[in-house]
């Protein structure tokens, strides 16, 4: 089942991305209006003017800014999702409902979950007779090579930090899993983009060889919603 947006997503031309969070926008009657970009990242190639976009109106009072950018529609039948907090609320659905393969086993999911040096780990999966599971979830939506995804977009020491909190969770005798869900329906292989942030690489191999799993998941994309799909190939 996937994850709906709260209300129906409206196409808009993008005219530009600025200071992280905020994205002018045209909508389809011709208003200018800016949006909330909930995407901390460098987003490479997802920010270039005229793009088309969705955006999800809202009428909370307590929010400044009345639309949220959500999608960019690559025009081609495929889509990206570049909204970061996205892929927590999609898997969380996925995991209770057992419906990501390597982590069917796990019967509690509990979010949000205290761990490490004033960190809090996006999943902890427990189930009778295993180790827990610790998972950190990241977004990727970087692609500069045809069908190939990369992570991350930009220089990411939190990511880093994370890498190392999961290796000493690994080391202390539990499952660690570090799962990449790619916001794009054009990608079937994944990567680490190693010219981008070789620290974060660095960490990743360190991780992986004192026990870190790595999950990588495309997903399926619509204006309606997003849902986790199949695993993909990892290069990583």
């Amino acid at each position: 089942m996937a994850m709906r947006f709260e209300t129906p997503l409206v196409p808009a031309r993008l005219i530009r991305r600025y200071k992280r969070f905020l994205a002018d926008c045209i909508l389809e009657d011709g208003r200018e209006i800016t949006a909330h970009c909930a995407n901390p990242g460098s987003m490479m190639g997802l920010a270039d003017p005229g793009l088309k976009v969705w955006l999800e109106p809202n009428d909370d009072p307590r929010r400044k800014l009345k639309f949220g950018w959500r999608l960019v529609d690559h025009e081609n039948g495929h889509f990206t999702g570049v909204d970061t907090s996205v892929p927590n609320r999609a898997l969380r659905a996925a995991l209770q409902q057992r419906r990501i393969p390597a982590l069917r086993d796990y019967d509690t999911v509990r979010p949000e979950v205290k761990y490490g040096q004033s960190s809090r780990v996006d999943f902890l999966l427990s189930g009778p007779g295993l180790p827990d599971a610790y998972v950190e979830v990241k977004s990727v939506t970087l692609s500069r090579y045809p069908g190939l995804a990369e992570f991350p977009d930009s220089v990411t020491k939190r990511g880093a930090k994370h890498l190392n909190e999961l290796a000493d969770m690994a080391q202390s005798g539990h499952r660690a899993i570090m799962l990449y869900l790619v916001q794009r329906t054009d990608c079937t292989e994944f990567d680490l983009a190693r010219d981008i942030d070789p620290g974060y690489a660095a960490a990743f191999e360190t991780a992986r060889s004192l026990g870190v799993q790595t999950l990588c998941h495309g997903t399926r994309i619509t204006p309606e919603g997003i849902e986790p799909g199949p695993a993909l190939r990892s290069r990583a």
